[in-house]
C-alpha cells in the first residue's frame, strides 16, 4: 500500500514540470517573496556535475556541430521530452560544399531522461551536400537575418491563441548594413555587419518564420541578446549591451583602463506582442563591482542571463566575467585568459535582478585539466522532473587551446538554490512571508529537510494586517515533523478566502532547511 502515495507524487511531479508556472514559488532565497526574518540565515548551493558531463557532444566530421556543440540555446520539458535548441559551430574547412558566412545553424537534439540525446535527422536544411542532419529551418527575407549566428533563446508560449506562434525564438545575427529595411541606429560606430536581434516563431520548434523584416533592436543599441521570457504583459528579451553603448545612468563608462571596451551589463527590452520592441530599454543587472568608483577590476556580466519563469519570480544564471591577472599579450584575443563562473540572480518584476548572495556560484569552472576547467556559457536551460532541477550549459575554452565546446549537466535538489535555517542554535527562528491572494481551493506546501518530531516546524496563517489568523495559528496551527519536497500544509478547517501571509516558527536548536514555498489552486 506505501506504493499508492509514492505513484501519486510521482504523477503531481510530472504534472508540475509541464505546468512549472501556474503555481506560485516563494523561494528561500527571495527577500521579495520572504522579507520578514528573524535568527535566520541564507545558505546557497552549488550544483552537481552529472559523472558523464559532457552529455551533448559535438558531431562527426562533416556534421554541422563537428567543430562545436554549444548550448547558446534552450532545453525545456514537452510533455514526456527534453526538447534541446543549440548552436552547432562547423569547420568550414571539412565540407564538401560551402556554407554562408557568420552562420553556426540551430541545432536541435531530443532526450528521455535529459542524459542521453538523439540528434534527430530533421531533413529541413541542405548542408555539406544533403539534408540529413539536425538542423532547424529559418523563413525569412532577407537571408542574413536567417542565419543564426550566436546566441539563441526558445520560448515555448503554448497560452497563445494562434497556433503558428506557440514557440517563440529570439537569436543574434550578423546583418550587413545594408540589407537593414530603413536602416539602423548606430549610437557612436558604424559597423560592416550589425549585431542584430532576430525574432522567429513557429507551431512546432523545427520550421521557423521570420517576425518582420528588420532586427528587432534596430531602432536601438547594439545588443547581444541571450535571454527571452514573458512575464506578466511583455514578452522580454535580455542580454549584453557592450562598447561604446554600455555607459551607466550618469553617462560615465566605467570601464577597465587595461581594456578596449567599456564593461558588459545586462539590459532589457520588451514587447507587448512580440512583434513591435521597445527602442528604450531598462539596466536589468550589472556586479557590484561595476557600479563601485572606482570599478572592481576585470568584473564584467557576460551576456545577460539565461532565464527560467517560475510564477512569481524570474531566476537567472549570468556569466560571472572576470579579466585575466595578467592582460593577453599584444596579438592576442582579448578574452585570452578570462574566466568565468555561473551566478544566481532573480527579479520580481521581470526587469530589475539582484544576486541574493553576491558572488555566488551555482555552477563553478573545473578543476584544471577537466572539459569544463577554464570559463562556462550559460544557457536558457532549466526543468524540473521529479526530485531534481536540472541544468545544462557550455563551457569555453578562452586559454587559446581551441578545446571543442560541448554541453554538461547540472543537478540540484528539486528547487534547491538556497535554504533557511537558523543562525543560532539557542533561539527560535521565524519567517513571514509577502502576502498572496487564497481562497477555499488554494494547496500550500513547503520544500523543506533536517525537521525532526522532536523539533517540529510550525505553520500560522496571518490577516492582511500581520495579525494571526483565529482557527489558524497558535494552538490551531500546523506542525510539521517530516521531511519532502512537496511536504502539504493543511488546516482542519477550509483555507480562508483573501490576503493573507504565512508565518514559519523554527523552535531553538532547530536544524530544518526550508527551500521554498510552494501555493497553486
Amino acid at each position: 500500500m506505501k506504493t499508492l502515495p509514492l505513484l501519486l507524487t510521482t504523477l503531481f511531479l510530472l504534472t508540475l514540470s509541464v505546468h512549472a508556472t501556474e503555481e506560485l514559488t516563494f523561494f528561500a532565497f527571495d527577500d521579495h517573496s520572504i522579507p520578514w526574518t528573524h535568527n535566520l540565515k541564507t545558505t546557497l548551493v552549488q550544483a552537481d556535475k552529472h559523472p558523464d558531463n559532457p552529455v551533448l557532444r559535438r558531431g562527426p566530421k562533416g556534421a554541422p556541430d563537428n567543430a562545436h556543440a554549444i548550448l547558446y540555446g534552450t532545453v525545456i520539458k514537452d510533455k514526456d521530452k527534453f526538447r534541446m535548441w543549440y548552436l552547432g559551430s562547423f569547420d568550414a574547412k571539412q565540407l564538401k560544399t560551402p556554407a554562408p558566412k557568420n552562420w553556426r545553424p540551430m541545432c536541435y537534439a531530443e532526450s528521455k531522461d535529459g542524459i542521453h540525446w538523439t540528434k534527430p535527422n530533421l531533413g529541413l536544411v541542405k548542408f555539406n551536400g544533403n539534408k540529413n542532419n539536425n538542423i532547424c529551418l529559418i523563413q525569412g527575407n532577407p537571408q542574413s537575418l536567417t542565419l543564426v549566428n550566436d546566441f539563441l533563446s526558445v520560448l515555448h508560449d503554448p497560452d497563445d491563441p494562434d497556433p503558428s506562434k506557440r514557440f517563440k525564438v529570439a537569436y543574434i545575427a550578423h546583418v550587413p548594413y545594408e540589407e537593414i529595411v530603413g536602416g539602423m541606429s548606430s549610437i557612436g560606430r558604424k559597423e560592416k555587419d550589425i549585431c542584430s536581434t532576430i525574432c522567429a516563431t513557429s507551431a512546432d520548434g523545427l520550421i521557423w518564420k521570420i517576425v518582420g523584416d528588420r532586427p528587432a533592436n534596430a531602432g536601438g543599441e547594439r545588443f547581444e541578446v541571450s535571454g527571452l521570457y514573458r512575464f506578466g504583459d511583455f514578452y522580454y528579451s535580455t542580454g549584453q549591451i557592450i562598447g561604446p553603448w554600455s555607459w551607466q545612468t550618469d553617462g560615465s563608462f566605467r570601464k577597465d583602463p587595461q581594456r578596449s571596451d567599456p564593461d558588459r551589463v545586462m539590459r532589457v527590452y520588451r514587447s507587448a506582442d512580440f512583434s513591435s520592441w521597445s527602442q528604450a530599454t531598462a539596466l536589468g543587472f550589472a556586479r557590484p563591482g561595476q557600479l563601485s568608483s572606482p570599478p572592481a577590476r576585470g568584473q564584467q556580466t557576460h551576456m545577460g542571463a539565461g532565464m527560467w519563469n517560475r510564477g512569481k519570480v524570474m531566476i537567472g544564471l549570468y556569466g560571472q566575467w572576470q579579466d585575466a591577472a595578467v592582460p593577453p599579450a599584444k596579438g592576442h584575443g582579448f578574452n585570452e585568459g578570462v574566466h568565468i563562473d555561473l551566478g544566481l540572480i532573480l527579479s520580481n518584476d521581470g526587469i530589475h535582478f539582484r544576486e541574493p548572495v553576491a558572488k555566488h556560484k551555482v555552477i563553478a569552472v573545473g578543476k584544471e585539466g577537466e572539459w569544463d576547467d577554464v570559463a562556462l556559457l550559460q544557457g536558457h536551460a532549466f526543468v524540473n522532473d521529479g526530485d531534481k532541477t536540472m541544468i545544462w550549459y557550455s563551457h569555453w575554452d578562452t586559454s587559446g587551446q581551441g578545446k571543442p565546446m560541448e554541453i554538461g549537466l547540472a543537478t540540484l535538489r528539486r528547487d534547491g538554490f538556497g535554504y533557511l535555517s537558523a543562525q543560532e542554535d539557542d533561539n527560535e527562528s521565524e519567517f513571514i512571508t509577502d502576502f498572496f491572494e487564497s481562497d477555499e481551493k488554494t494547496k500550500i506546501h513547503l520544500n523543506v529537510d533536517g525537521v525532526s518530531p522532536d523539533a517540529p516546524l510550525e505553520i500560522e496563517l496571518l490577516n492582511r494586517l500581520a495579525k494571526p489568523l483565529p482557527g489558524f495559528s497558535g494552538a490551531d496551527a500546523v506542525k510539521i515533523t517530516g521531511n519532502d519536497i512537496r511536504q502539504p500544509i493543511t488546516w482542519s478547517k477550509k483555507m480562508p478566502s483573501g490576503k493573507l501571509a504565512l508565518r514559519v516558527k523554527y523552535p531553538s536548536g532547530s536544524k530544518a532547511k526550508v527551500y521554498a514555498i510552494y501555493l497553486n489552486d
